[in-house]
């Protein structure tokens, strides 16, 4: 039985490759049954050769923002995909420093059709930190913070998420009385869980990539958007928003910016020439 814990990934707080994925924004995904290959043409990445370790592929990152003329607005990335031993045979593992984008859902819910893909990310900067796990096709559990989880089966995870030492009771809400826990030590664990695949320094530093240039992806369109917070206390914030509800306000606040402005002002009154006469 796989025991590991968050406590097994103590390493990344000390690790200039971790420091750089979260500095630059990462997606780690783990995908079984696939080689690199079929993986790098599934996300329509334009062959970029191979990369020696994390080096070879931060520099070909860099090369390619260089040619771009490190335009922020340019979603495009490198990817790098190499083989590695896990549950149930081989997976690919593919490490972007592409702002936590991650692949697209459809390509993702393509490559795990007959399989597994477990995959996380942070987006730099401010960071948000994201899990996914898809089964045969489908989206079972994704969260941002555990006690908020989305997907066909999300509850399905919790007894790991507290073997691995996310702070969630036994009925998946946050346990205010657990200890505190590094998140993102504990969500490595918790992909290791799902996949038999320990990532290690070693592991990213020492592989041999093939290399891809993941285009942008088309925006999506959207119809709601959906705030949901969880605050340190366990309070949550949930609202949502359609796409008729934001333009009517957005049009509404359009008008009023647009209106003309009416300047009002009360006029002194009159002061008739007795009030200045001085008599004799």
């Amino acid at each position: 039985m796989n025991l590991v814990t968050a406590h097994d990934y103590a390493w990344i707080r000390t690790s200039p490759i971790f420091r750089h994925m979260l500095e630059s924004g990462y997606t780690l995904t783990l995908i079984r049954g696939r080689t690199p290959g079929e993986v790098l043409r599934a996300i329509e990445a334009e062959p970029r050769g191979t990369g020696e370790g994390t080096a070879g592929l931060i520099e070909a990152d860099d090369a390619h923002r260089a040619e771009g003329g490190y335009d922020y607005w340019d979603e495009s990335y490198v990817a790098g995909a190499f083989s590695v031993a896990g549950e149930g045979g081989d997976w690919t593992l593919v490490l972007g420093f592409d702002g936590g984008l991650g692949i697209a859902a459809p390509c993702v819910e393509t490559l795990s059709r007959g399989g597994r893909v477990v995959a996380h990310s942070t987006n730099g900067g401010k960071p948000i930190h994201l899990f996914h796990w898809f089964e045969d096709g489908e989206l079972r559990t994704t969260f941002e913070g555990p006690s908020s989880r989305h997907g066909n089966t999300p509850d399905e995870l919790v007894p790991l998420l507290r073997e691995v030492g996310f702070p969630v009771t036994s009925e998946g809400e946050h346990d205010e009385s657990a200890p505190d826990v590094d998140r993102k030590a504990a969500v490595f664990a918790l992909a290791e869980r799902l996949t038999g695949i320990r990532v290690t320094e070693s592991l990213l530093q020492h592989a041999r990539y093939e290399l891809g240039l993941v285009p942008e992806q088309p925006a999506e369109e959207w119809t709601r958007v959906v705030i949901d917070i969880t605050d340190a206390h366990g309070e949550r914030l949930h609202e949502e928003w359609t796409y008729e509800e934001i333009a009517t306000a957005s049009d509404r606040a359009r008008a009023e910016a647009n209106a003309p402005v009416m300047i009002t002002y009360n006029e002194p009154p009159d002061m008739d020439g007795s009030e200045h006469e001085t008599g004799e």
